[in-house]
C-alpha cells in the first residue's frame, strides 16, 4: 500500500482516537454527558493532566463538546458530538473486548516473559 497525504491524515486520526484514554473518554461519554471530575473517577489510572490532553485533542478534532455552565462554582460537562456519538460501537467494542480478555492477556504476558527469562538464563551460560 502506498503511503499518500491521504492515508497518513487518516493514520492521524486513528491516532487520536485509537490511543487507549481517548477509547475511555468516547466509551463513557456513550452513556452520558459528565463533568470532569466524573470521567477522572471512572477511568482508572489517567492523571488529571492526561485528562484535560485528552479532553481538548477530542474537542478540537469535533468528537467531543466542552459546555460551561455560568454557575458557581463554574460547572463544566462533556458530552459527544453527532460526528463522536458515531464512535460510540467501535469505541465500546474495543474496550469490552479488552476488559472480556484481560485475564487471557496477563496470563500470556507471563507465560511470554517466563520464556523470554529462561531464554536470557541460557544465553548466559
Amino acid at each position: 500500500m502506498q503511503h499518500t497525504a491521504h492515508t497518513c491524515r487518516a493514520r492521524e486520526v486513528l491516532d487520536r482516537v485509537g490511543d487507549k484514554w481517548s477509547l475511555l473518554v468516547i466509551s463513557l461519554l456513550g452513556e452520558r454527558s459528565m463533568r470532569f471530575t466524573e470521567l477522572k473517577r471512572e477511568i482508572d489510572g489517567i492523571s488529571q493532566r492526561m485528562l484535560t490532553v485528552t479532553l481538548r485533542a477530542l474537542e478540537r478534532d469535533g468528537i467531543v463538546t466542552r459546555t460551561v455552565y455560568p454557575v458557581m462554582p463554574p460547572r463544566v460537562d462533556y458530552a459527544l458530538t453527532p460526528m463522536g456519538e458515531t464512535l460510540i460501537t467501535a469505541a465500546s467494542t474495543l474496550v469490552a473486548w479488552a476488559e472480556a480478555h484481560r485475564g487471557k492477556i496477563d496470563a500470556a504476558r507471563a507465560e511470554y516473559d517466563a520464556r523470554a527469562k529462561e531464554t536470557a538464563a541460557i544465553k548466559t551460560r
